[in-house]
């Protein structure tokens, strides 16, 4: 990375610790949410669906206005409404008011990562897997260290909101950072020749939107159904299921960002050896099995170990998917990036409604039982995604290979 790149790259990663924070901030406040609110943990399950909302409405335009008009002005705009719905949420008399700034809040988040991925490659061109995976790391940081100042908050009878107000005003010291910081041209590098062949030589066939390009959206829809169940529903089937007081369950969302934390930073380093593609196989596999544990070993201390071993197996996925499409339609970043982001949305919204639903019934034990078809689903795409970059990069021949560009 350029050191002019230094500002711009610290602004990114402290926007992602923000918002693995706020990722889990309604579900670890969910007892003082229903009971402000006078609604149920449903309730907020589509509080939170809410955001996904918002961020499929918008992932796909944000892409490509990212290719179009450069990363920084988005990430601007996303620091502006995260404040806003931080500061709203903890004053709101209801959760239908809720739902409305959720909505902005899932926005924010699209117009984030439509401007951070691509810049991220951008900026580390030639580790580009390890930098879009820290980000997992950050929000991973932030997601472990929320539960303890909610704890604090509540050990000591404060206003539970004083933690949104806090990540809020964060938010806007850290988008003056972004203000004055440098950011890399973005699609402009494409034309430079050197980058061209370097590209071409990469593969022996075109990739196809249509078998790789399908493959990986559909791990960005799997990769977040997955942390979104663990994030909404482990302190609630730690309560319900396993019988552990309040403030135990909800510190499972802590191991569970350890696990995500210790995972992310491995592969950091692990990526300069392995194949992301693997990752997206072994993944699904490890959480496959852990959900299964966690189904049929209901005692506390096997539930803490279990979910560290949940935030290990879903950390990253999302983001070397992101990756991958980035490396295999390098033309168009921001585009690319939105596809597999929208699907992502489309997990967002879908997970917490179905789960929701399923909570209605009384049986979150089925809700983990869903998660696993879901797990399936991504072990199988991502043994897909491994076959066919294999093809792609095996036996690279320079006389034979379809040219990459139209």
């Amino acid at each position: 990375m350029r050191n002019t790149y230094i500002k711009a790259a610290i602004g990114l990663y402290s926007n992602y610790f923000l918002l693995g924070m706020i990722n889990i901030i309604l579900s670890s406040n969910m007892a003082s949410l229903t009971e402000k609110w006078d609604t149920t943990s449903t309730g907020i399950s589509y509080v939170i669906a809410a955001i996904g909302f918002g961020k499929l409405l918008t992932y796909s335009s944000f892409g490509v206005l990212s290719d179009k008009i450069g990363r920084k002005p988005l990430l601007i705009f996303s620091s502006i409404c995260m404040a806003i719905f931080l500061v709203s949420i903890p004053v709101l008399p209801s959760y239908k008011l809720a739902f409305i700034f959720a909505i902005l809040a899932g926005i924010a988040n699209a117009a984030m990562d439509a401007g951070s991925y691509p810049a991220l490659v951008e900026m580390f061109t030639k580790k580009a897997s390890s930098a879009n995976v820290l980000v997992k790391a950050f929000m991973a940081t932030g997601a472990t260290i929320l539960p303890f100042i909610i704890v604090f908050l509540s050990e000591n009878d404060l206003f539970f909101g004083y933690s949104f107000f806090l990540l809020a005003a964060i938010y806007l010291i850290n988008m003056f950072i972004l203000i004055f910081a440098k950011f890399p041209k973005g699609n402009d590098a494409k034309t430079e020749e050197s980058e061209v062949n370097e590209v071409m030589s990469h593969f022996n066939s075109k990739p196809k939107i249509s078998k790789e390009g399908i493959s990986l959206i559909i791990i960005g829809f799997t990769s977040t159904a997955l942390f979104t169940v663990a994030q909404i529903w482990l302190p609630s089937y730690g309560e319900s299921t396993v019988s552990m007081a309040n403030e135990q369950a909800v510190k499972l969302l802590s191991y569970y960002s350890v696990g995500s934390l210790i995972s992310v930073l491995l592969l950091a380093v692990l990526l300069n050896k392995i194949k992301s593609t693997v990752i997206l196989v072994l993944y699904p596999v490890i959480t496959l099995v852990t959900v299964s544990v966690i189904l049929t070993v209901k005692v506390p201390e096997v539930l803490t170990i279990a979910s560290f071993f949940l935030g290990v197996s879903t950390a990253g996925v999302f983001q070397l998917a992101v990756t991958l499409m980035n490396e295999l339609f390098w033309t168009k970043k921001g585009a690319v990036t939105g596809l597999v982001a929208t699907a992502s949305s489309i997990a967002a919204v879908v997970m917490p409604l179905a789960t929701g639903r399923i909570a209605k019934s009384g049986a979150i034990d089925h809700i983990f039982i869903f998660d696993g078809f879901v797990a399936v689903i991504g072990m199988c795409s991502g043994l897909y995604i491994y076959v066919r970059y294999n093809k792609l990069t095996k036996d690279v021949n320079e006389e034979e290979k379809e040219p990459l560009l139209n």
